[in-house]
């Protein structure tokens, strides 16, 4: 998938990503967690990134790579890391971080390219008796590890 996007296309954009993430067999939490995680890459470019871009999706192994490029001015930290609770927004590019395997942010000479990947197939923790933990429950207990 590769697509330009723009503020009047972010939710078609996100329906043709949940289509073709669930085409790979990315479903259920972790699937939920990609889209939500590029939607909230997608929606920073927008908001941050000159009010459009390209998104960029393809699939090298077992592995899906998301990248969410922009135009915009590049200047000023990129933060990866949870505000404080009293503060609007600011939490998308911590949110893809921890919904996915992966965040690389590249600042280009105009803009910023973001890349999420996300394994297509269980990674073996080693440990078979242990149920898998969802990306999910990882994600709500960061919250509250943050909140303490």
């Amino acid at each position: 998938m590769s697509q330009e996007f723009t503020a009047a296309t972010v939710t078609a954009l996100r329906h043709a990503l949940h289509a073709c993430v669930t085409a790979v067999g990315l479903t259920g939490d972790v699937g939920y967690d990609f889209v939500l995680a590029v939607h909230e890459l997608v929606t920073n470019a927008v908001r941050h990134g000159g009010g459009q871009g390209r998104l960029d999706l393809r699939r090298q192994d077992d592995v899906l790579i998301c990248e969410i490029t922009d135009e915009g001015a590049a200047g000023g930290s990129l933060p990866v890391r949870l505000p404080a609770v009293d503060i609007a927004g600011g939490r998308g590019l911590w949110l893809a971080h921890q919904l996915t395997e992966g965040l690389i942010l590249t600042r280009r000479l105009s803009g910023v390219t973001a890349t999420v990947t996300v394994c297509l197939e269980p990674v073996d923790n080693g440990d078979a008796s242990a149920p898998p933990a969802s990306r999910h429950d990882e994600h709500h207990r960061g919250a509250e590890d943050a909140q303490d």
